[in-house]
């Protein structure tokens, strides 16, 4: 009998349900991937396209936390990015690349965010590759930890 308790308590263990905490990441962790610029013919424009690197690969669909400069990309549309620089040095002025942001969905979709709040937040890590009405980082479910 508790030969089989034990058996039960490692599987347990092993599927995650004992321990949920996230993976804590730097920006370090993401800049595992590189970019390739390719055509887009609906839009007739060129885009950067990610091959995300094993390490990154190996984060999809993981619970992570990670700290980094709020900026409300939409803030009336609940559309927010963290990013590993403040707004003025960010990928969208052209000062990082777009493995330095990722797209927030938050779970309470009231919270508002100041630019450039420095929050430590957690969600659920996924890719996106091709969708680029996406960032190439997407987390889901968003919570704030507590700073």
């Amino acid at each position: 009998m508790r030969n089989l308790l034990i058996a039960v308590l490692v599987i347990i263990s092993l599927s995650g349900f004992v321990d949920n905490k996230p993976i804590s990441l730097t920006w370090k962790n993401l800049s595992d991937v590189r970019f390739a610029k390719k055509f887009n013919k609906q839009l007739g424009m060129y885009f950067l396209y990610p091959t995300f690197g094993e390490s990154v690969v190996g984060l999809e669909g993981k619970q992570i936390q990670i700290k980094g400069y709020l900026i409300p990309a939409d803030p009336d549309n609940n559309i927010y990015v963290i990013s590993a620089q403040p707004m003025l040095m960010c990928f969208f002025c052209g000062r990082a690349g777009p493995e330095s942001i990722i797209e927030l969905q938050l779970r309470n979709k009231k919270q508002r965010f100041k630019t450039d709040a420095v929050k430590t937040i957690s969600g659920k890590l996924r890719l996106n590759a091709q969708d680029i009405e996406y960032l190439n980082y997407i987390l889901e479910d968003v919570v704030l930890i507590e700073n």
